[in-house]
């Protein structure tokens, strides 16, 4: 709990004040504030909710062993203001289950932080999943369980668990949106892609029962659990590193889906940055048209991960509500509105009949996919996004780039002035030769900067489980650069994007397969603890032992821009943590 005494602040913990009875009887003048807001030793930049609300003692988040078989659940909704009622619809065979609400984030590493647990409510075990023709979409036709009101809750990200009377668990995953974004960096959880990935009732949008393309679906359904992460979708792995981060760092943040992207057309305004978190490949009109406005108005953007943008999407209500259906035909000739309204048939955006490439947004196209991971080369280390790293061109980061990329392709699609940040060379298992991962920043005419990591990698690898713990601890501290610089408003005023394109990619260098080095981390660069192997699930991969590093060339050392110094006039610097 915080507890706020005139100007001081006193910072303490609710086991401590059982300890100490002493703490109780701070002043009248003291005003609690809810311990939610507590992020490390700052508080996010939200308003504080009521003062008369009183937290429970915190309980690990976590699902342990596999107790997630027995019960599942969804919500009505992927996200809601504080003050909403929420609509909760659970299957269980158990007698009754509680659920208990988790708001996510930093938490001195904990990442969670219990909120209120929801009284017993009689289980019920519901019907079998239901396939809709002609769409193949799956639904879960079931009652509403019970609702919960939301009064009090601080805007974040979310996990309910469900708790059976039988010992099983599982999440819903849930995101309470701030009342304005102006000034914040807005976080996006990209859960349309969550949702074209899940698997839950037999099919996706990607194969259906049989495992193949032409039984899947053409729509999917919100109206149904995530079969991933017991029921988070692609939370955990591929966005709670980056939550935890932004909240350790103190920024002032807001939280919405993105469906609230195409709900909400203005939900942006203001916004000093957006930020898309891992894995956000499926985009309606109204969602990339919201984007590219907050661009256009001076709004950054940050894509941390790879493939973003690239699926075009739209949205259909369903008996629970409006926008709960997702609609992806993938072939143009199968949609119905092919002819009829051209910009919403839903093949991908670079493709006919209304083509408009993901990289005139996010900077880089998608290039390849293929399930290994190799090293991030660096080849500007003279930018502040990597200010504190000590990394020098040609450095190497293991395990980075993969199983998605994006890459710069020179041509009208490719916004200018645009600086190669990393250029790491990546075999190609879908066209058999050797592509370039880069990762990029841009500026906009309207003075925002655009950065993409250009891997789909980033995220875990931040968290530790798709990398070692060096380069986990560098790409967090590149993170936190991208997160503070951003945060500040327009980034070009404070680090204009250097244009190295034509002489990165006319680099021809000779490659040669070397071992895959082991980067030392500097002190200042371990900004996380390691994740504990309970909290990360471990993420197989088929990493090579060796990798390609290019032979060293003078041509690719930066000349053009002076060396960084050790902080940007008018950006904070991130301060370290102890692993």
């Amino acid at each position: 709990m915080t507890v706020v005494c005139g100007p001081r602040r006193l910072r303490t913990h609710w086991r401590v004040i059982a300890a100490c009875g002493a703490l109780l009887a701070v002043t009248a003048a003291c005003v609690p504030v809810h311990a939610t807001h507590q992020v490390s030793s700052q508080v996010v930049g939200h308003p504080a909710p009521t003062p008369t609300l009183r937290l429970p003692p915190n309980i690990d988040w976590r699902i342990h062993g596999s107790r997630g078989a027995g019960i599942s659940g969804f919500a009505d909704h992927t996200s809601v203001a504080p003050g909403d009622a929420l609509g909760l619809y659970v299957s269980t065979r158990a007698r009754t289950f509680t659920v208990n609400v988790f708001r996510m984030g930093w938490y001195d590493g904990t990442f969670g932080r219990l909120l209120e647990t929801a009284p017993p409510t009689a289980g019920q075990h519901q019907a079998s999943a239901l396939m809709q023709a002609p769409t193949n979409t799956v639904v879960a036709p079931w009652q509403e369980s019970l609702r919960l009101g939301t009064a009090g809750w601080p805007p974040g990200d979310y996990l309910l668990r469900l708790n059976a009377s039988d010992g099983s668990q599982s999440y819903v995953p849930l995101t309470v949106r701030a009342a304005s974004a102006a000034g914040a960096v807005v976080l996006v959880s990209p859960v349309t892609t969550w949702q074209a990935y899940n698997r839950w009732g037999c099919c996706n949008l990607y194969s259906g029962a049989d495992g193949s393309f032409a039984t899947r679906s053409r729509a999917v359904s919100f109206d149904r659990p995530y079969s991933a992460e017991r029921g988070a979708g692609e939370f955990i792995e591929r966005e709670l590193p980056v939550l935890a981060e932004a909240e350790r760092l103190g920024l002032r943040l807001d939280y919405v889906t993105s469906v609230d992207l195409d709900d909400r057309p203005n939900l942006l305004a203001g916004a000093a940055a957006v930020v898309s978190m891992g894995h956000d490949e499926y985009w309606s009109p109204a969602m990339r048209a919201a984007v590219t406005a907050a661009r256009d108005a001076g709004t950054n953007l940050a894509f941390l991960g790879a493939n973003a943008m690239f699926r075009r999407i739209r949205f259909a209500e369903s008996p629970v509500g409006r926008s709960r259906v997702e609609v992806d035909y993938k072939v143009g000739g199968e949609d119905p509105l092919l002819g009829v309204d051209d910009p919403a048939v839903t093949t991908d955006w670079p493709d006919a009949p209304d083509p408009q490439p993901e990289s005139l947004v996010v900077g880089a196209a998608y290039s390849c996919f293929t399930h290994i991971r190799t090293a991030g080369v660096v080849v500007d280390a003279s930018s502040p996004f990597f200010r504190g790293t000590h990394l020098a061109d040609e450095a190497m980061l293991p395990k980075l780039i993969g199983a998605e990329i994006d890459q710069v392709f020179l041509g009208p699609n490719q916004p200018r002035p645009v600086e190669i940040l990393l250029h790491s060379p990546f075999p190609c298992a879908e066209n058999g030769r050797s592509v370039d991962a880069d990762a990029t920043y841009y500026t906009a005419p309207s003075g925002a900067g655009v950065f993409d990591a250009g891997t789909q990698s980033w995220v875990c690898a931040m968290g530790a489980t798709c990398t070692d713990a060096a380069t986990a601890g560098l790409v967090r501290r590149i993170t936190d650069n991208v997160l503070l610089i951003f945060a500040t408003g327009p980034a070009a005023k404070k680090v204009p994007a250097i244009d190295n394109v034509a002489r990165v990619l006319a680099l021809s260098p000779p490659f040669e397969l070397l071992p895959q080095p082991v980067v030392p981390a500097p002190p200042t660069a371990t900004l996380l603890p390691v994740p504990r192997p309970s909290l990360w699930r471990p993420t197989p991969s088929a990493s090579p032992s060796a990798t390609h590093r290019p032979t060293p060339s003078p041509s690719i050392s930066t000349t053009t821009r002076p060396t960084a110094p050790a902080s940007t006039p008018g950006v904070p610097t991130p301060t370290p943590t102890s692993s």
